[in-house]
């Protein structure tokens, strides 16, 4: 089963060398991994989705927890949690299905972000199941190429993932 972590980590150089390392020391397997600053610039977030058991999981939380560089790490409940990735395609076309695949692209609320002679690419953001079905309608006219992010993902509601909580619990954050 797929499971997303979210992880606060210090924005420094390393940080990621580090926690990568231990995932491959561990054996965990991680589908994809996103990381950006937060509001803070010193802090990144981490966006982790593995596959594994509660217990898998509840392991690479504990490792990561340990680990200096990392201020908090949390799974995020999937009814709970808006979660979103970015894709582009790059489609074979020509004069006959240009107008086909622009069609697909806008029933996806798909942007053409980039036209050649031979080819359209086409930018889509949504939850992973709405990118796996425009990849599937486009597969037909030849995908040339395929960039994705992986999932970014927060929870819903007023919870946030936050610094002000760890130092409330103890947890160096300076």
């Amino acid at each position: 089963m797929k499971h997303i972590v979210s992880a606060l980590v210090y924005n420094r150089s390393g940080v990621l060398t580090r926690i990568s390392g231990m995932f491959s020391r561990r054996g965990f397997n991680i589908d994809s991994l996103a990381v950006g600053t937060t509001e803070d610039p010193s802090i990144s977030r981490m966006t982790i989705v593995a596959n594994g058991d509660d217990a898998t999981i509840d392991q690479m939380l504990k490792q990561l927890e340990k680990l200096v560089d990392v201020i908090t790490a949390k799974r995020l409940k999937p009814k709970k949690t808006v979660a979103r990735q970015l894709a582009l395609f790059k489609v074979k076309c020509d004069g006959e299905t240009r107008g086909e695949i622009v069609q697909i692209a806008e029933i996806f609320r798909a942007k053409v972000i980039d036209v050649s002679s031979a080819t359209l690419t086409i930018e889509i953001t949504g939850a992973e199941d709405k990118v796996a079905a425009l990849y599937s309608m486009l597969e037909k006219y030849g995908i040339l190429e395929v960039v994705k992010t992986g999932a970014i993902a927060i929870e819903r509601g007023e919870k946030i993932l936050n610094i002000e909580r760890m130092i409330e619990n103890g947890k160096n954050v300076l």
